[in-house]
């Protein structure tokens, strides 16, 4: 028996009882954004700096949703939710970790972390701040990335493609040039675990842990 750790390409049951990712799911996702944001936006009567994050990754996880509900019961490993092994999330997130401090030794200060570590700072908006950047805002990152964009490139291009593609996009998406530059190196890795793997799981806990330790740090630390 195949052991789960091994990469998807060795093991060619993974896909079998799953359908992909497919354009219209694309499609459906891209309309779905301004349709729930744009009202949502209008009638939020507090553009706080955490209110607008909670908007944007809750718009991004009601798009999610809306894209992929005509797959019902597939919707889920067509996304990444396969079954792994214990060592691709262990050695996943330590490798994470050890890659977001050598990246923060560049000295890069992104104005747009600087303002939501500032955040976290204050005692009162650690939970809100924890439950935003280190939950909400990581799980929406990788259902678009290595979820719908990854899955639907794979089901056409192939893995390689898919890496290369969601990991550039998902640099460039923090669109401040500082800050996409730092997430790169990151990109690149939770993309690799998602090619290796072939499940989602590695990239989402390793992305967690690594949000996770920098608001908790930030709860600590002057920024």
């Amino acid at each position: 028996m195949e052991s789960k750790d091994l990469p998807s390409d060795h093991n060619p049951l993974i896909h079998k009882d799953s359908r992909s990712v497919g354009g219209r799911e694309i499609l459906l996702f891209l309309a779905a954004l301004p349709l729930f944001g744009l009202p949502v936006f209008w009638l939020l009567p507090d553009h706080s700096l955490l209110s607008l994050l909670g908007l944007f990754f809750g718009v991004g996880l009601a798009a999610v949703l809306v894209a992929v509900a005509p797959l019902g019961r597939a919707a889920a490993p067509a996304l990444g939710f396969r079954a792994v092994g214990w060592r691709p999330l262990l050695f996943g997130t330590l490798g994470t970790a050890a890659l977001s401090i050598a990246v923060s030794q560049i000295g890069l200060e992104p104005q747009g972390v600087k303002q939501a570590m500032r955040v976290a700072h204050e005692p009162a908006a650690f939970l809100i701040s924890l439950a935003l950047l280190a939950g909400l805002a990581p799980l929406v990152e990788e259902l678009v990335f290595r979820g719908l964009l990854y899955g639907w490139l794979e089901s056409r291009w192939g893995p390689g493609l898919a890496f290369v593609v969601s990991s550039l996009a998902f640099a460039a998406a923090h669109v401040e040039p500082a800050h996409a530059f730092l997430v790169l190196p990151l990109g690149l890795l939770f993309g690799l675990l998602r090619w290796r793997t072939g499940s989602l799981w590695p990239s989402l806990v390793a992305h967690m842990a690594n949000n996770g330790l920098a608001v908790a740090a930030a709860a600590y630390l002057q920024v």
